[in-house]
């Protein structure tokens, strides 16, 4: 990847990254466990972001 990048890729790189969060602990015990995973979640190495 090129050093420097297009503000648009730059934002949604930023937001990939905030998405990328595990689902908090109190809306797992609230919904009793149903809840644990988020389907966004996303590793860096083995799936990619669309352009």
């Amino acid at each position: 990847m090129a050093r420097n990048k297009p503000l648009a890729k730059k934002l949604r790189l930023g937001k990939a990254g905030k998405q990328n969060t595990s689902v908090p602990t109190w809306i797992i015990v609230k919904t009793r466990g149903r809840v644990r995973t988020h389907p966004k979640r996303r590793h860096w190495r083995s799936s990619h972001l669309q352009r």
